[in-house]
């Protein structure tokens, strides 16, 4: 789900830039809010112009100009290791565990969260896992949703221990991502147990919609919605975006998902 970037109201008071990254980040502050993709493309390279640690920048040339997922791997690795230059060994070890609380790890994390998206996407699946993992461990307030994407790809991989776990480590989730992959995990585990059977109530008391678009009773939108609800048609719809494959691609789990939401 795309994310809006805003700057701050202009009758906010805005230091001005004190370093080459600072007036990079301003281009691409500008670049965020560009109505074209061509001058969002031309604010992001004059930003690397600037300063070749910007971060953000990789990550909208990415976003923009990126054809194929190894042009994605690259683009986003570059972004990764420009926030790596910028942070510094010490402030990963200052920040480590809230990590996103800081604005300058902020476009280190959005270059890596992409880069492990397109490294999934590419078929390189451990190698996605790894940088997800690692980003929890940076930033366990997952601020980004890291868990969501984890946790679809630890059930995919079959990795039951490992999903489990990170389900014990945001039990207070209460998002129908959240519900909806704890069913799962519990009838890869044990079939169509008890305890699946009620994970799954509480997945389908948490939205209702899931079921619906998922056996097509309701047709997914296009363009994909860019907000949500809890409980609404858009979050089954965005759940839906990262997980019907997976649905689809367990023995038995649609069966027993209509078999107990007629």
């Amino acid at each position: 789900m795309g994310k809006k970037h805003t700057k701050m109201q202009a009758d906010s008071f805005v230091p001005p830039p004190t370093s080459p990254l600072d007036a990079a980040q301003e281009i691409i502050y500008d670049a965020w809010e560009a109505k074209s993709a061509s001058r969002r493309i031309s604010l992001a390279k004059k930003a690397l112009q600037i300063s070749p640690d910007c971060a953000d920048a990789y990550v909208l040339l990415a976003e923009q100009t990126a054809r194929t997922f190894e042009e994605g791997i690259e683009l986003y690795g570059k972004g990764v290791e420009a926030g790596e230059r910028a942070l510094g060994k010490e402030c990963f070890r200052e920040y480590e565990g809230h990590f996103w609380g800081f604005l300058e790890t902020r476009p280190y994390m959005r270059a890596r969260a992409g880069l492990a998206r397109f490294l999934w996407l590419s078929g390189e699946k451990e190698d996605a896992v790894g940088h997800y993992k690692d980003m929890l461990r940076l930033n366990p307030g997952d601020n980004q949703g890291i868990r969501h994407a984890l946790m679809t790809h630890l059930l995919d991989l079959r990795r039951l221990d490992d999903a489990e776990k990170l389900h014990r480590q945001y039990d207070d989730d209460g998002m129908a991502d959240w519900a909806y992959s704890r069913a799962l995990l519990h009838f890869l585990k044990e079939g169509a147990s008890s305890t699946a059977h009620e994970a799954l109530k509480t997945a389908v008391a948490t939205n209702a919609h899931v079921p619906q678009f998922l056996f097509g009773k309701k047709k997914v939108p296009s363009p994909l919605p860019s907000y949500y609800g809890f409980g609404d048609e858009n979050e089954a719809v965005l759940y839906l975006v990262d997980n019907a494959k997976l649905w689809r691609q367990i023995p038995g789990a649609l069966d027993w998902l209509e078999s107990n939401t007629r």
